[in-house]
């Protein structure tokens, strides 16, 4: 006779969607879903505003107007009838899922205590992999903003990236760095050919 699969077992195998919400209700949905049992993740970061008299620490989201979901369409209508939800990002008619690995290195991100915020959506560029740190093991796009190394994380389905500051030399490539340089294969890439190369694609945003 089968045994039925630990409840735990199928919980990591729910997908994760997004929600998308209003604005400024992020905060506001995602406590009210977790107080129904639903599991939710908002991955947030700090942001300096500035007022005319004072300067103030705040918490904001990585993705406005979205919160991630993980499982939970067997609640579908107590979702969206949540105040502040506007629907669950879909494809057609069905809630599209979100690869288990853009999740974790969101969250692995997210609640390191490196510096990351939101950046506009980036797919091409030196792909890498980071084989140190609190981020061990995420995939992601090398880049640099005004003299810092980041590495760009995306949510694909939402067409939004946020950023997060690394040293160039805890990462290694998953590809070549240019398909028109040529690389001796038995040498392999420094921190110095990465900075180099970051240099020459460095982004508008400098």
């Amino acid at each position: 006779m089968t045994q039925p699969e630990p409840a735990d077992e199928q919980c990591r195998r729910l997908d994760w969607y997004a929600i998308y919400t209003r604005h400024h209700h992020e905060k506001t949905v995602a406590e009210m879903l977790s107080n129904n049992g639903i599991e939710i993740f908002l991955p947030t970061y700090s942001a300096i505003h500035q007022w005319k008299d004072r300067k103030k620490a705040v918490i904001m989201p990585l993705f406005p107007g979205y919160v991630f979901l993980h499982g939970g369409l067997d609640r579908r209508l107590k979702v969206l009838s949540t105040p502040g939800v506007y629907s669950i990002v879909s494809v057609g008619m069905q809630p599209a899922a979100i690869p288990e690995t853009e999740i974790e290195a969101i969250r692995k991100a997210a609640t390191s205590d490196l510096r990351v915020e939101p950046y506009p959506f980036l797919r091409c560029g030196d792909r890498v992999r980071v084989k140190s740190g609190p981020l061990f093991g995420v995939e992601g796009i090398l880049t640099r903003k005004k003299g810092s190394f980041r590495l760009i994380l995306s949510a694909e389905l939402l067409q939004k990236s946020i950023a997060v500051e690394v040293d160039a030399s805890t990462v290694e490539p998953l590809a070549p760095l240019n398909s028109t340089v040529a690389i001796s294969s038995s040498r392999p890439f420094s921190a110095i050919q990465f900075r180099e190369r970051a240099a020459l694609s460095e982004t508008a945003l400098d």
